[in-house]
C-alpha cells in the first residue's frame, strides 16, 4: 500500500510538473510574440509622434492642436494622449529637446571655431538651418531689454542675460498662445539657463574681439534665430529666404570701424 501511494504521488508530481512546464512553454510561446512587437510598436509610435510634433509645431507654432500632430504621425489622437497626457507636456518635451539641441550646437561652435565671429556666425547658421527658430522655447524667446538700460556701461552688461516679461509687449514674437502657455518647470529653467550661458560666451567673445556691436545682447542673437526662420509653403523658397535673411541680419550684428 505504501509503495503504491508513493508511486502514485511521484506520478502525480511528474504530471503536475509536466503540465506546469507545458503551460510555461505555452505562455512563453504566446506572450513572447505578443509582448515584444507591442514594445517595438510603442517605441516606433513615440518616435513618430515626436517627429510629427516637431514638424507641426515648426510649421504652425506651439498653438497647433494635438489632432494635427496625430494626423501627421498617422496615429490616433488617443495614442498621442497616452504618451503625453496633455498638450503642455508634449510642448515641454519638444521645447526641452530643442533647447538641448541648440545648446549642443552652441558648444560645438564655441569649441571648434577659434575665431569669435566665426563661432557666433556658425552657431546662427546651424541653428537657422535646423529650423530652430520656429521651435525656440517660450521662456527663452520672450526676452526684452529693460527700458532704462542704455547701449553701454554696466546697464548693457546686465541686459546681456534676457529678462522674461510677465505681460508681452505688442508685436512681440510668440510661439505659444497666451491662454495655453505651458508653465516652465525646474528642468525647463535649467535647460534654458545652460543655453543662455553658452550663447552668452559666444556673444562675449565676439564683442571682446571687436567683431560684434557692443549693444548686441543674448536676446538679440536668439531673436535673430527666430526672425531668420520664415514659414513659406515651398521648402526650397524657405531655405533660400532663411539664408538670405540671415546674411542680412549677420551684417547688422557686426561692428563697424
Amino acid at each position: 500500500m505504501h509503495i503504491q501511494d508513493t508511486h502514485w504521488s511521484s506520478a502525480s508530481a511528474l504530471a503536475a510538473g509536466g503540465a506546469t512546464a507545458s503551460a510555461a512553454a505555452g505562455n512563453g510561446r504566446g506572450d513572447g510574440p505578443r509582448t515584444a512587437p507591442l514594445r517595438v510598436d510603442a517605441q516606433r509610435n513615440l518616435e513618430h509622434v515626436l517627429r510629427a510634433a516637431r514638424e507641426v509645431f515648426g510649421e504652425l507654432g506651439y498653438g497647433a492642436p494635438m489632432e494635427d500632430v496625430a494626423r501627421r504621425a498617422r496615429v490616433g489622437v488617443g495614442t498621442v494622449y497616452r504618451r503625453f497626457p496633455s498638450k503642455d507636456v508634449l510642448v515641454r518635451r519638444i521645447a526641452e529637446e530643442e533647447t538641448s539641441r541648440l545648446t549642443d550646437q552652441a558648444r560645438a561652435a564655441l569649441g571648434q571655431e577659434d575665431e569669435p565671429w566665426s563661432a557666433l556666425s556658425r552657431f546662427l547658421r546651424t541653428s537657422v538651418a535646423s529650423g530652430a527658430g520656429r521651435l525656440l522655447p517660450p521662456q527663452v524667446l520672450r526676452v526684452g531689454v529693460p527700458e532704462e538700460v542704455g547701449g553701454s556701461g554696466a546697464g548693457a552688461e546686465e541686459a546681456r542675460v534676457p529678462q522674461q516679461r510677465t505681460q508681452p509687449a505688442a508685436g512681440e514674437l510668440r510661439l505659444v498662445p497666451e491662454e495655453r502657455e505651458p508653465v516652465a518647470g525646474a528642468e525647463d529653467d535649467a535647460g534654458a539657463a545652460a543655453l543662455l550661458e553658452v550663447v552668452g560666451r559666444l556673444v562675449d567673445r565676439a564683442r571682446a574681439a571687436g567683431e560684434l556691436r557692443p549693444d548686441v545682447s543674448v536676446s538679440d542673437v536668439l531673436l535673430v534665430i527666430a526672425t531668420a526662420a520664415p514659414s513659406l509653403p515651398d521648402a526650397a523658397q524657405q531655405a533660400a529666404a532663411s539664408s538670405r535673411l540671415l546674411d542680412i541680419l549677420l551684417e547688422g550684428l557686426r561692428s563697424r570701424p
